[in-house]
């Protein structure tokens, strides 16, 4: 049985009449990295204010290492960024760093030089923070989540303000983080960055628990089956009546079912049943995109009433 790091139990946040977190219920095994994903104002920033101890549930509960709540023992095994990074505007990002090292998180002034440069600051490290750009912020925040080589690293957002190739250095950063023993909790709203480094997931919509569990077994059940048949309006009708067939619809000549690819073979039995026959079948992999469209009912904005937060 996987340990569990995050455990949370129909966790609730409401900010006078907004609901920004509804009975969320979320098990983030050891190792690896999960996504939060969901469109700005979903929750997901919420969500790990209360897991750090910064926002106070309004009602449910959870679990870090085993531990009830906010214990202070799992605390310390947890690095984290959340929303924009505060830092002292005329210390340099070195300054910062060994500062904040000092006051919590031990080690030595070699481990802020190895972050340094494990963010691609090192060049920068004695410049005053109030010179740096939004994405030398958000790559100094990472640095500063990883103080103290901690078990549990959260980033909220994490590639906010970075061109391109910045991103790209940030998904690397991450995937070296779960390839040397941590469990990285991710939120972020952009789909193909999730897919890319993302072992598992949580779809969140509205505060709402959409989805949860590993990418691939996600996408799986949400498969889709291109065919053309003898009888396209009796197929269609045929296909309806399957409880596994989630959508039918025509679409480029061809007609799409939603259905798990694996179970191809029972729909062509399906069909040829009631004298109806396929001529040419395509299984296609949904991304994680179209699955995402799809559970979410296209739902690509949030509460905006929570939006900031």
């Amino acid at each position: 049985m996987e340990e569990l790091v995050i455990e949370t139990h129909s966790l609730t946040k409401r900010y006078g009449p907004v609901l920004a977190v509804s009975e969320l219920s979320l098990q983030v095994p050891q190792g690896g990295v999960f996504g939060l994903l969901g469109p700005n104002g979903s929750g997901k920033t919420t969500t790990m204010g209360m897991l750090l101890g910064l926002v106070q549930p309004t009602g449910g509960t959870f679990r870090l290492f085993g531990h009830e709540g906010t214990n202070p023992d799992a605390l310390r095994r947890i690095g984290a960024v959340v929303e924009t990074p505060a830092f002292y505007p005329y210390l340099s990002g070195q300054a910062n760093l060994r500062y904040f090292q000092g006051i919590s998180r031990g080690g030595s002034p070699k481990d802020v030089d190895r972050l340094l440069g494990l963010v691609g600051l090192s060049e920068r490290a004695g410049s005053k923070f109030v010179t740096y750009s939004q994405g030398m912020k958000q790559r100094l925040g990472i640095a500063y989540a990883l103080l103290g080589d901690p078990e549990l690293v959260l980033l909220d957002e994490p590639t906010n303000g970075l061109d391109p190739a910045g991103m790209a250095e940030v998904r690397d950063l991450i995937r070296q983080l779960a390839a040397t023993g941590h469990t990285v909790l991710l939120s972020s709203h952009l789909l193909h960055e999730v897919e890319q480094v993302c072992e598992r997931v949580a779809i969140l919509a509205r505060g709402h628990l959409i989805a949860q569990g590993k990418v691939q077994d996600l996408l799986r059940r949400q498969g889709v089956v291109r065919l053309k048949t003898t009888d396209d309006e009796g197929a269609t009708s045929v296909l309806s009546t399957l409880a596994w067939v989630d959508k039918v619809r025509a679409e480029g000549g061809y007609l799409v079912a939603t259905a798990p690819p694996e179970r191809a073979w029972e729909l062509t039995k399906a069909l040829a049943q009631q004298d109806v026959y396929v001529k040419e079948m395509v299984p296609v992999q949904v991304s994680l995109e179209e699955y995402f469209m799809e559970v979410t009912g296209g739902s690509m904005t949030g509460n905006r009433q929570e939006a900031s937060r």
